[in-house]
């Protein structure tokens, strides 16, 4: 009896859920279709155990300039798939499908600007619930495109510990990625690559992470649209009030993506509050990811739910 309690101890505590940052993805209007890097924990998950993250997010797309508009939802749908392999390498495939789709966001996007004394960048000034894109420059005018696929692609990311001891751990990771839209208007194929460095640093119930990395890109875009490289930096903070709840901060930021104008060459800068609610092996995740600094190349708001299984 004694040794079967052991046991039973001994996987509880191999199951229990281990902390890491929120399970995200960018959520500017051009970076979250194409390989934009994750904040992840530098910690390796339990030798030979398998984790499975699925999210679902809603986001309004705002962005107005004499050079340009975005005004359109976009909904997508993220499934990830990672092992442990032995003490030091982590490899993962993720797949990703992102959908124009009428969330009806609008009007509470308009409500909380409100609330929080946020402008409305003009947004107020436009119907609702529009499918609209121009970018003049490009020749690009694409309008009531509800329901068309914006991106669906599938990649790997493999992870290297680099070092590990408490308090601090340290990783590389590099990630493959694969985009195909067979048709409709936003149809294209890319082969992107990137690399980062991962740190985390946790002292009892406050855990640090950060994430530095480069991505290299190639599309079948303009080239005059993509720039060829860009440069990612994340932080996040943790808070655990206790086993079970969790509050997590963080902050995204991303190179610009494009030279053709000014604004598409500043970078895209999103803050991200969430809550993470642990049971056993299970997670659940909500956040909300709100644009910051320039309001004109990131998502207006956005709002996801995540839950993570280790098996």
């Amino acid at each position: 009896m004694n040794k079967l309690l052991l046991t039973l101890i001994v996987v509880a505590c191999f199951n229990a859920y281990a902390n890491q940052p929120l399970y995200s993805y960018a959520q500017s209007p051009l970076h979250s279709n194409v390989l934009s890097l994750q904040l992840r924990d530098a910690n390796p998950q339990p030798i030979g155990s398998f984790e499975l993250k699925t999210a679902y997010t809603q986001a309004s797309i705002w962005a107005e300039t004499n050079e340009f508009m975005f005004d359109y939802y976009q909904n997508s749908v993220d499934l990830a798939l990672s092992y442990q392999v032995n003490t030091i390498w982590k490899s993962e495939v993720a797949f990703k499908r992102i959908k124009a789709k009428d969330n009806g966001l609008d009007e509470l996007t308009k409500n909380f600007h409100d609330l929080f004394g946020i402008g409305h960048n003009g947004r107020d000034e436009v119907p609702q619930d529009r499918f609209y894109l121009s970018i003049p420059n490009e020749s690009i005018e694409i309008s009531d495109f509800k329901g068309e696929t914006l991106t669906r692609s599938i990649s790997s990311y493999n992870e290297l510990s680099l070092y590990q001891s408490n308090p601090l751990s340290i990783s590389a990771g590099a990630t493959l990625y694969y985009n195909d839209v067979h048709d409709g208007p936003f149809a294209r194929t890319s082969f992107e690559q990137g690399i980062q460095l991962n740190t985390r640093y946790s002292a009892s119930v406050y855990h640090l992470y950060s994430s530095l990395g480069l991505v290299h890109r190639n599309s079948d875009v303009s080239e005059t649209v993509l720039v060829d490289s860009a440069g990612f930096v994340s932080v996040g903070y943790q808070y655990d009030f206790n086993n079970v709840h969790s509050l997590l901060v963080e902050s995204h930021n991303y190179k610009g993506w494009a030279t053709s104008n000014t604004t598409f060459a500043e970078p895209s800068n999103e803050v991200l509050l969430g809550y993470r609610y642990r049971q056993s092996n299970t997670a659940v995740e909500a956040f909300m990811t709100e644009n910051v600094r320039n309001m004109d190349n990131s998502t207006d708001i956005a709002f996801t739910i995540v839950i993570r299984v280790r098996l």
